[in-house]
């Protein structure tokens, strides 16, 4: 674990794993980063740079909360690419940590080679998800055994009623097995406070991230799981439509963590973009 400090002197964290060019990978949640692993295995093919988000992991909590905002999250991800010395970088963002991604795309394009969302959290340039959207997707997994009780806890939540995070977490993933089950993206949101903050009033200005990244001229791609009912396929397509140089990628029998469902076909899709 290395550290390095923010712009407002906070002490932040972050994981370097493996060998070759550089790619900095954001997580999501917002919660610890150890998650991500190594996505997969890409540590056997490039140099993976994984932050702890300030206030996760190894990072410290800074003394403003209002530091916490998702729009201000961006200046960590410049401080770290300062601190690594990186004239550009490939950027790839998963879930929530997309939305903190695609506003330093808008923000320092020019910073930017390559450009990767896996599963992405659309929040930050307006796409929407609907409920039927996402009860649409679940009814595509009505064999499995554990869908009867996943379901009808699905069904609360997208009517507004608390979430059973334990009965609905099998929808999250291709497979329901042993690793899917132990795996720490099952796990709760580590820090309250980074999670009210991160979604706090003016974290977000759709029309204005739009229109930066319609300018955006380098490579984007956006994967998505074909039962992700976080980031489901169909508006992920609209996502990567707003690239002038967008691509989609529907890993087959994959959720919302697709380096655990399939590591080689999250790899070749993932690697195939990269080089």
């Amino acid at each position: 674990m290395a550290t390095f400090s923010a712009a407002d002197g906070t002490r932040l964290a972050y994981r370097v794993l493996g060998d070759g060019d550089p790619v900095v990978c954001v997580p999501g949640g917002p919660t610890d980063s150890v998650y991500l692993g190594d996505l997969g295995g890409l540590s056997g093919y490039r140099r993976v740079i994984v932050p702890d988000l300030r206030g996760t992991g190894g990072s410290a909590i800074p003394a403003d909360p209002a530091s916490y905002r998702c729009d201000r999250l961006v200046d960590d991800l410049e401080a770290l690419r300062d601190h690594l010395g990186l004239d550009r970088v490939d950027l790839l963002g998963h879930s929530a940590g997309g939305n903190i991604a695609v506003q330093y795309l808008a923000r320092f394009p020019a910073r930017v080679r390559r450009f990767a969302l896996v599963c992405p959290s659309p929040r930050a340039v307006g796409l929407d998800i609907t409920p039927a959207m996402r009860l649409d997707l679940a009814r595509q997994r009505s064999a499995e055994p554990w869908y009867p009780a996943a379901y009808a806890a699905l069904t609360v939540a997208v009517e507004g009623g608390e979430p059973d995070r334990d009965a609905i977490a099998p929808f999250f993933w291709g497979r329901w097995d042993e690793a899917a089950r132990q795996h720490p993206g099952n796990r709760p949101h580590t820090n309250p406070d980074l999670v009210e903050g991160y979604l706090a009033d003016g974290a977000f200005d759709p029309p204005a991230t739009r229109a930066a990244i319609a300018g955006y001229g380098g490579p984007v791609l956006v994967l998505a799981g074909e039962f992700d009912m976080n980031s489901p396929p169909a508006p992920m397509a609209e996502y990567a439509g707003l690239f002038p140089h967008g691509a989609l990628a529907v890993q087959p029998g994959a959720g919302h963590y697709p380096w655990v469902d399939d590591p080689d076909r999250f790899l070749a899709i993932l690697n195939g973009f990269l080089d």
